[in-house]
């Protein structure tokens, strides 16, 4: 598979009254045609800014520090906001996390996935625009009949779904969703991360999904990024992240999750909080909320240390002068 998107040391900060947040540190990853990455953490660690900072989403405040960003084979690190807009719909979108701050509730969901589909194709006749925006419904899966309801008239679900069709207008190559179930009940978020899938498989359009819940990408993912404090720690397929993982926080994001509970005991929380952004830690950012850090993770940042071809983690412990350590997770996801 190609490289449809290429990040190479990617650092995102924003100025602040109490001074500059390093928001995204030094970040590498790359997306393939076709496949469905994740990247999860905490809230707070930079999963949206990431993404916001591809789509050049981001408000006056922030400022790209360093790194570059590739689509479609072009840089597009520096590329003025005219030329963005070409870009935004056609090779990517986005599906944000609140689909009613997403619609406009004054108009139709009808009359918004057409407005999106004539913003992209806009010599496209009245009547083919229509049809346009029915197959997108019936894409997401909804009738349309769906088309001549408020936003407020939907659930949920349906609104996240109406939001979906308006990012796939244009068919684009790379769909980034933003927590696009953390609002909706445990059923509905099967529903959309199901339908995610197939429009993944239907149109071939790479995926980002952006979440705190590992549980929730297990169902979708080809490849998982774990972030934290603005960096990715660890990188992996999702069977490797999920039945291999090497990362100390990797292994306490898993051991929160219900499926890793022990029964009749409370589930098991990562100690502490994420460190402010506004001075970064020196060494690991981890360290103090690890049972496993080493003294040298108070000092150095670890670097990306190779597990296999595909499997890479930023952890002290992957050293070949570190002590052995079990993994707390036994026997993978469901352990």
């Amino acid at each position: 598979m190609a490289e449809l998107l290429e990040v190479k040391n990617l650092s995102v900060s924003f100025q602040t009254p109490q001074g500059e947040i390093e928001a995204v540190r030094d970040v590498s990853f790359s997306v393939k045609a076709g496949e469905a990455l994740a990247i999860v953490g905490e809230s707070g660690c930079g999963k949206s800014v990431l993404c916001k900072s591809i789509l050049k989403l981001l408000p006056p405040s922030a400022q790209i520090k360093s790194g570059t960003i590739s689509a479609g084979g072009a840089d597009i690190t520096a590329i003025p906001e005219r030329e963005m807009r070409k870009l935004r719909g056609r090779l990517f979108s986005m599906v944000f996390q609140d689909p009613m701050t997403a619609l406009n509730p004054t108009i139709p969901a009808g009359r918004q996935i057409a407005e999106a589909v004539c913003v992209h194709r806009p010599r496209m006749p009245k009547a083919e625009v229509r049809r346009r925006a029915d197959a997108l419904l019936e894409l997401v899966g909804l009738e349309p009949e769906k088309a001549r309801l408020y936003p407020h008239q939907l659930s949920g679900g349906m609104r996240q779904r109406c939001v979906m069709a308006i990012a796939l207008a244009a068919e684009p190559q790379i769909l980034f969703a933003d927590e696009p179930t953390t609002a909706l009940d445990v059923t509905v978020q099967a529903q959309i991360l199901d339908l995610l899938r197939e429009i993944q498989r239907i149109l071939g359009t790479a995926t980002v999904l952006v979440s705190h819940d590992l549980g929730v990408v297990a169902r979708v993912a080809d490849r998982v990024a774990v972030m934290y404090a603005g960096k990715i720690v660890e990188i992996g397929t999702a069977e490797e992240i999920f039945y291999d993982p090497r990362h100390p926080y990797t292994w306490g994001l898993l051991l929160a999750l219900p499926a890793c509970a022990r029964e009749g005991e409370p589930l098991r929380a990562i100690p502490g909080a994420p460190p402010s952004l506004l001075h970064p830690p020196k060494g690991d950012a981890f360290a103090p909320r690890s049972r496993y850090a080493l003294a040298i993770d108070y000092e150095e940042t670890p670097p990306m240390f190779q597990i296999t071809e595909t499997h890479f983690a930023a952890t002290w412990l992957l050293d070949r002068r570190a002590p052995s350590v079990e993994s707390p997770v036994k026997g993978g996801f469901y352990g």
